[in-house]
């Protein structure tokens, strides 16, 4: 049975004014795919996202969740998507419980058990009654996780989740993903830079290089070839140039 796409970039391009950018984007990402989007700082992976996410309108090309256009039909398109995208904001002011009250009100099916549950997976559940401006790094990235994965999204799009987080938050997030990804079918598109993990959590690998995508394919597949991720990804960088 095939599996069902859930994301798909067609041409994908978004020029700046510097010539940087993203350029021809294709991909499709299929359900339950915990994709793990990898290059170099300014190789585009935040612009692909904030483009994916409607954050930024794109020169040419498509988006498409689900099979809706998110230029055509963004609401519909955007429904079941939830994203961390840059950093993970909140308001300062409020607690972490008090910050997903407040996110939960765009939802119609997020109750007071619901923001628990999202606090107690992510870790953070006996914090849920200070304010977030005492929060670590890492502590605020877990909140950002809790806010993306409350309303059920059936994609979840993290942009560099697990930045800030010590070695037992990132096994904690790593082995949450996979078991969102595992038991409810929840798709992962991740980008990072820490390749150690991204070769732990995601089963298929995209390099961007210079706003390109350059290479896909299966971590099975590339574990079989190279000894590790990084030396996959330092090959493509000499195949496609130096960074």
């Amino acid at each position: 049975m095939d599996k069902l796409k859930v994301l798909e970039l067609t041409g994908l391009t978004k020029i700046y004014i510097n010539n940087r950018g993203v350029f021809d984007l294709d991909l499709d990402i299929y359900e339950g795919d915990i994709f793990g989007f990898l290059g170099p700082n300014g190789a585009g992976k935040t612009t692909a996202m904030k483009l994916m996410t409607g954050m930024m309108h794109a020169d040419r090309g498509d988006v498409r969740i689900f099979g809706h256009s998110i230029k055509d039909l963004f609401e519909t398109a955007i429904r079941d998507v939830g994203c961390i995208v840059e950093t993970a904001e909140s308001y300062p002011y409020l607690t972490a419980s008090e910050n997903l009250r407040l996110f939960s009100r765009y939802y119609h099916d997020v109750d007071e058990r619901r923001i628990d549950e999202v606090l107690n997976i992510t870790g953070i559940f006996k914090f849920r009654n200070e304010k977030t401006r005492n929060f670590s790094l890492g502590m605020k990235q877990r909140l950002g996780i809790a806010s993306a994965i409350l309303s059920h999204p059936k994609l979840v799009i993290l942009d560099e989740p697990l930045n800030g987080m010590d070695v037992e938050g990132m096994v904690e997030m790593r082995n949450l993903i996979k078991r969102l990804a595992e038991e409810s079918k929840t798709t992962f598109f991740i980008s990072s830079h820490l390749i150690h993990d991204v070769e732990l959590t995601c089963d298929r690998i995209g390099i961007i290089l210079e706003g390109r995508l350059v290479s896909v394919d299966t971590t099975i597949n590339i574990l079989r070839n190279f000894a590790s991720l990084e030396n996959y990804f330092m090959s493509e960088v000499d195949r496609y140039g130096k960074l």
